[in-house]
């Protein structure tokens, strides 16, 4: 995927793509932090025809929703041939109760037999995070295990 960076001289950067259906999605980073989701009009690829104001925690949950979902995507397919082995997401809101903690400390594994093979954290990979990485808020947690204990990571994550 060929990405265009275009300097926007006293304003900031617009980095942007073609899609295949031939519109122009991207994101304007100000110089004051400010990030702008924008999508250009169906018959001019150069006018705007959409621009939406991202807060960064806004811009960071859709950066980890986006790249989540195609981890989960890939994971599922190579683990179509297992029976019985699903992959899943996980956010961890603000009211997890382990927000600011260490993962190991939820006892995913020991308590449901469920893996956490990545974090999707400010768009970036975290891929086989260790048991002292610290969930934030946002992150977006990929686990791989049975339907049962998805469930109960689920409840987990959310309760404790």
């Amino acid at each position: 995927m060929n990405v265009d960076e275009t300097d926007l001289p006293g304003f900031g950067v617009r980095k942007d793509f073609m899609t295949q259906s031939g519109r122009r999605i991207g994101v304007v980073t100000h110089r004051d932090g400010e990030t702008e989701l924008i999508i250009s009009d169906w018959d001019d690829p150069d006018t705007c025809q959409a621009s939406i104001p991202l807060t960064g925690d806004e811009a960071t949950t859709l950066g980890n929703l986006l790249g989540g979902q195609r981890i989960v995507m890939q994971l599922t397919e190579e683990h179509r041939e297992v029976p019985g082995i699903t992959t899943r997401q996980f956010h961890i809101s603000a009211e997890s109760p382990f927000r600011d903690q260490p993962m190991g400390k939820a006892a995913i594994r020991t308590r449901t037999s469920v893996s956490i093979v990545a974090i999707m954290r400010e768009g970036e990979v975290l891929a086989s995070p260790a048991p002292d990485v610290v969930l934030r808020t946002g992150d977006l947690i990929v686990a791989v295990g049975t339907q049962e204990g998805l469930d109960q990571t689920a409840k987990i994550l959310r309760n404790g």
